[in-house]
Formats: C-alpha cells, sequence, structure tokens
C-alpha cells in the first residue's frame, strides 16, 4: 500500500508540474507517460532489491563504511558496478564523472584514499567512450560546463568516428588519469600504501577477450601488459 501511495503521489506530482512552470505549454501525455514508466521501473527495481535481502542485511553498514578500493568510472549508462562487483554495498567508495577524471573529482577520491584509507584507487574507462569521442571531436554545441569538465582528458587522435582511435584515445586518458593520481598520491605509493591501477571495461570486445571484460592496462604506471600480467596484484592462477 506504501509503494502503491508513492506512486499515485509521485505522478500526481508529475501531472501537476507543467501547470507551475514558467512555460504555457503543457507537458504532452506521451511524456507524462515515459516519466512515469521510468519513475515505475525505479521504484519496482528497488523494492525487488530490498525483497532478496535479508532482514539484518543493512545492519553492517549504519554506522559506517570501509570500503575496500577508491573507484573512479565513466558516469556513462553502460557502465555500472554490478560489472565490476557482484554485491558492490560497503565495498567501494564509488565517483563517476564524464570521462573517468581525476580533476573534475578530486576532493571525493581523496577522501576516498586520506580519509577512508582504500588500499586501491581503480580508474576505470570503457569502450566507446562519449566523453573521450567529444574530447577528439570538438563538437561547436557543447555547452562551456561540458567543455570545462573535457579539459583534462587526453586524447592520441581526432577522428572519433574510427575505433582504433577512439580506443587508442580511451587507454590514453586512463593513462593520463593514473599519472596525474600518481603525482598527487606519490606518498602513499611510495610507502606502499596504495596501488593505482588503470583499467578500460571493453564491451566491444576491442581486445578480444570477450565482451563485458575489464582489461587491465596500468599498474602504478606500468603500461606493458605483459608486465602487468605477471604481477601478483593482477595474476592470480
Amino acid at each position: 500500500m506504501q509503494k502503491f501511495s508513492l506512486i499515485i503521489l509521485l505522478v500526481c506530482l508529475l501531472s501537476t508540474s507543467s501547470l507551475m512552470a514558467e512555460s504555457p505549454t503543457p507537458v504532452n501525455k506521451s511524456e507524462q507517460d515515459q516519466v512515469r514508466e521510468i519513475v515505475r521501473h525505479v521504484i519496482e527495481s528497488n523494492d525487488a532489491f530490498v525483497k532478496r535481502l535479508p532482514p539484518d542485511y543493512f545492519s553492517q553498514h549504519i554506522h559506517g563504511q570501509k570500503p575496500m578500493a577508491t573507484m573512479v568510472t565513466c558516469a556513462d549508462s553502460r557502465l555500472h558496478t554490478h560489472a565490476l562487483d557482484i554485491h558492490p554495498d560497503g565495498d567501494l567508495f564509488l565517483v563517476r564523472n564524464i570521462g573517468n577524471q581525476v580533476s573534475t573529482a578530486e576532493g571525493s577520491i581523496e577522501y576516498g584514499i586520506r580519509h577512508l584509507h582504500t588500499p586501491v584507487l581503480f580508474i576505470i574507462g570503457h569502450s566507446s567512450c562519449g566523453a573521450v569521442e567529444a574530447a577528439m571531436a570538438k563538437p561547436a554545441h557543447l555547452e562551456p560546463s561540458i567543455w570545462r569538465e573535457l579539459d583534462t582528458i587526453k586524447v592520441v587522435g581526432n577522428q572519433s568516428d574510427n575505433h582504433a582511435q577512439v580506443k587508442a584515445s580511451v587507454e590514453s586518458n586512463v593513462n593520463h588519469q593514473v599519472s596525474t593520481a600518481l603525482k598527487k598520491y606519490a606518498t602513499e605509493v611510495k610507502e606502499g600504501h596504495l596501488v593505482i591501477i588503470g583499467g578500460v571495461y571493453d564491451f566491444r570486445n576491442d581486445y578480444a577477450q570477450g565482451s563485458g571484460r575489464l582489461i587491465m592496462i596500468n599498474v602504478n604506471g606500468e603500461t606493458n601488459r605483459a608486465s602487468i600480467q605477471k604481477m601478483p596484484i593482477v595474476n592470480f592462477k
């Protein structure tokens, strides 16, 4: 009953919002239906999530957090934590922004490393990254606020429709973000308190390892993949 009442309340609010708007043009019915379906999807997904958990599941999280890693990922909707951690609750101090950048989320990342003391910082890019493609193509229509957030993306080409160049630019950006983090957290890395790992979530199968694989491309500045594969923290065979 509570869930049903919430849905009704949200629908009513959405229906009346057009009357309160400055524009005299009402929201058409198809848009209202779309919003209603989105809200329903989120509420029902949350309901299903809660129902499959034991009653005491959240007791371990109430009084604080002790995440095992800080993770910076792109905000792209095709990259989510379920692909990298089946049970991310309490595991990941997650920071998301376009282009999985360090500078645009400096305070959040620093909190994870220097206050929550996570021993690993992951910086995860992904196939066909729109932020990387925008940094390559430099389309004129983007807003100034978006341009500011593309400032610290490092690409290696300008042909955003060239898959090879996009792949190389995604890697270049991940490596650049790792390099930026290595400079800021040089003391933690030198003292062995922090490992910085760069990776690419490959849903295009660009690396021929299977779609959806996480490919490690940088560990504390080491970018030779053969060397990375031999590292004990990566090689689990």
